[in-house]
């Protein structure tokens, strides 16, 4: 379990109020874009406590309709990992500056097709112990303990791996069904070798002017699994971290429409409290373009594929208050960021394959996570008023 701070679980408890003195038949929400671009689907959050005066006991019984009364996808999330939902999402596009409204009202349970899915993950044992999770733009793989004793290929990595995508469709349940995604038959396939680097968004302890890291990860759980959000935990053996040893639970995270994955990684310095910085690495590659802003918190790169026709941008996005250096060593491209108070470190990773038709160069991918950084900064607002 990830290490929770007091003034977390006290937010915990009080988003969940004894009794509600007066429902209501519907809340009037609204969200505002404050930013003067455009943003498309940006992921709206309404709390226990946003939706308190509905009454739902279970917030899988939330539908949300916009301005002119279309059914928006919702979907109800856990977010402490208690197996019960403490968030309801829903997905919107928004012009320059705009204001949108929505009203919230308690219904019959979310029931979802297949087609509505965007986000998936799954642990995969047949596959060694894979973990592999995908939205509609991009997937990705980390590997469990089963593969560092495999016969036949066995690696040490926490890495995280790149499956380079260019429909939007859910593959990754076909793709090992099939076992031969390695070959592009249309849709894409495994081009990347992520080995020991970091790969896309990889980190582990900068301790010592070093990057300690960890083995694979020996156990997984799944909080939410789409139709909007994907969101699972991996948790690590303690690990060397220059003198001394720390466990790790990592939360990850991957909302349709984005390229970029979220990543909490949850320190637990064995032998007393400490100070952490974390290194989060981008695997190098000959031939590259990279840029690093430090005002805007953010690494990115453009590369030619190495095993397919075309080029790939990565990118690795910190809060610039937490920002410490960027540095690399033998294998990666790194940036330092300091842990919080909990020893909780937070950022976001991700890529773009240009044959998938959403970025055509590294000047659209740079502009992509840099307005991607700057909607962290501001994101959408949202309101909630009994109706």
């Amino acid at each position: 379990m990830p290490k929770i701070g007091k003034t977390f679980m006290l937010a915990l408890v009080t988003a969940f109020p004894a009794s509600v003195s007066a429902q209501v038949a519907t809340l009037a929400v609204s969200a505002v874009n404050k930013l003067q671009t455009a943003r498309p689907s940006q992921t709206i959050e309404l709390s226990s406590r946003d939706l308190a005066a509905l009454g739902a006991k279970d917030l899988t019984t939330i539908h949300v309709k916009d301005a002119a009364g279309k059914e928006m996808l919702c979907q109800a999330v856990d977010t402490d990992g208690d197996y019960t939902p403490d968030i309801v999402i829903f997905q919107a596009d928004f012009a320059p500056g705009e204001t949108k409204s929505f009203t919230a009202s308690v219904g019959s349970k979310w029931v979802y097709t297949r087609e509505q899915f965007k986000a998936y993950g799954r642990f995969v044992r047949e596959r060694f112990d894979d973990f592999v999770w995908e939205n509609d733009r991009i997937a990705h793989r980390m590997y469990g303990k089963a593969l560092e004793t495999w016969v036949r290929e066995p690696l040490t990595s926490s890495t995280v791996d790149i499956w380079s995508k260019r429909t939007s469709r859910l593959v990754v349940n076909d793709w090992y069904m099939v076992d031969n995604y390695h070959t592009d038959t249309g849709e894409g396939a495994d081009f990347y070798s992520a080995g020991p680097s970091r790969g896309c968004g990889g980190n582990g302890v900068w301790a010592e002017d070093k990057l300690w890291v960890s083995k694979n990860f020996v156990q997984s759980r799944v909080l939410a699994n789409g139709p909007i959000r994907v969101m699972f935990e991996l948790t690590y053996e303690p690990f060397r971290a220059g003198a001394s040893q720390v466990a790790e639970v990592k939360r990850i995270s991957l909302d349709a429409g984005q390229n970029l994955d979220r990543f909490q990684s949850f320190y637990m310095p064995l032998g007393g409290a400490r100070s952490l910085i974390t290194g989060i690495g981008l695997k190098k590659a000959a031939g590259e373009v990279k840029e690093f802003n430090a005002g805007r918190g953010w690494l990115v790169k453009w590369e030619a594929m190495a095993k397919a026709v075309g080029s790939q941008g990565l990118a690795i996005i910190v809060d610039p208050k937490t920002l410490t250096g960027q540095t690399e060593d033998s294998l990666n491209l790194l940036m330092l960021s300091k842990a919080d108070a909990e020893n909780v470190a937070s950022y976001w990773a991700g890529f773009c394959w240009d044959k998938a038709g959403q970025f055509a160069d590294f000047a659209a991918w740079k502009d992509y996570v840099d307005r991607f950084a700057q909607g962290l900064s501001s994101p959408i607002l949202v309101s909630t008023v009994a109706k």
